[in-house]
């Protein structure tokens, strides 16, 4: 098994990886103190289980599993000094969860776990557990008062940049990327239109086409093109054709 250790306290990651080097048939890929630090070499990592802390700073791991939701991740055990983060329903949906401080004994039975399931290529099926449990009302206070993405992640020149969606004013499909417009930067995301249309509050944003997504924030009025029909300007004179119904595009700016 290839795995990666995600901590911020190095003596956490220190104990956990002198456990882990007793294991034969186990090798350690990485260790990272947070969640940014993961999605930046998540590309390039071919991990099959991945030991996560839950309250870090940065992001902590709720949040970086939301962020590789339309990944196929590893099988996960997330290990954490607290017990008030949706304890029961870990237990019913992921592979393990070890408080801190585990025994060796304890982490034995999380690894022979893990065996089982990666051995019978169930890691598929883990994923989607961990995903409904993230959009379920299972969770801890900070995501069940927001389920909606607040940020997006951007990698470019080796750096990770963070995007509050509050100031993306559109977003335009590309092939297999999107472009997120904030202000006169265009940022190239590798996600589908649709997938970020979930992740992104109804309430604010609109798809207003196959290739497109507004900011109801920003927009300025809506125009009439040839042939009856529609294109939506945005504050700074953009225009993007709507081929969504006027009376439904009416209703969401009046109601918003």
């Amino acid at each position: 098994m290839k795995a990666i250790i995600v901590d911020d306290e190095p003596l956490a990651r220190e104990r956990l990886r002198m456990l882990l080097n007793k294991e034969s048939d186990l090798e350690i890929l990485a260790e990272f103190g947070n969640g940014l630090e993961v999605i930046e070499s998540f590309d390039e990592l071919q991990s099959d289980l991945m030991f996560l802390d839950i309250q870090m700073p940065e992001m902590g791991g709720f949040e970086l599993l939301k962020h590789l939701a339309h990944y196929q991740f590893p099988v996960v055990i997330f290990t954490t000094a607290y017990d008030q983060y949706a304890l029961r329903a870990f237990e019913t949906h992921a592979i393990d969860y070890l408080l801190k401080p585990f025994k060796p004994k304890r982490l034995q039975e999380s690894l022979q776990r893990a065996r089982d399931q990666i051995a019978s290529k169930a890691s598929r099926d883990v994923a989607k557990q961990l995903q409904n449990l993230l959009k379920s009302n299972e969770l801890n206070k900070e995501d069940r008062q927001e389920r909606y993405l607040q940020r997006l992640i951007v990698k470019f020149n080796d750096k990770v940049k963070l995007i509050k969606t509050a100031e993306v004013e559109c977003i335009e499909s590309a092939g297999n990327y999107v472009v997120a417009k904030v202000g006169k930067e265009n940022h190239i995301l590798r996600e589908s239109l649709t997938a970020l249309e979930n992740d992104l509050h109804p309430s604010r944003f609109l798809r207003i086409s196959r290739s497109a997504i507004v900011n109801l924030d920003f927009v300025k009025e809506l125009s009439v093109l040839f042939k009856g029909e529609h294109a939506v300007v945005l504050l700074d004179g953009k225009e993007l054709t709507m081929t969504r119904g006027m009376r439904e595009m009416e209703k969401a700016l009046k109601f918003f």
